[in-house]
């Protein structure tokens, strides 16, 4: 399975959670140097599906619908305190 095909078989629910079981196993600190790496290389590759899902994420939420129905970006703006 190529790294593109796991991405879109994996959601990013799936993808944090393996990446926390991940994390948790190394932070245990009883992990063979051999088994540190390859859980460290597994650790990547979870972290670049979230990242690729989340900026596709963003991507669409760039544009929102207007009541015409054109597309807009959407700018958000922070409330300004008195």
């Amino acid at each position: 399975m190529s790294k593109d095909e796991k991405q879109n078989e994996v959601s990013f629910e799936q993808a944090m959670q393996q990446l926390e079981e991940i994390v948790g196993k190394l932070e245990e600190g009883d992990v063979p140097l051999e088994k540190a790496i390859e859980y460290f290389q597994q650790g990547m590759e979870l972290s670049k599906i979230c990242n690729n899902k989340l900026q596709n994420v963003e991507k669409q939420m760039d544009f929102i619908l207007r009541e015409d129905g054109e597309l807009r970006p959407f700018d958000l703006q922070e409330e300004e305190k008195s």
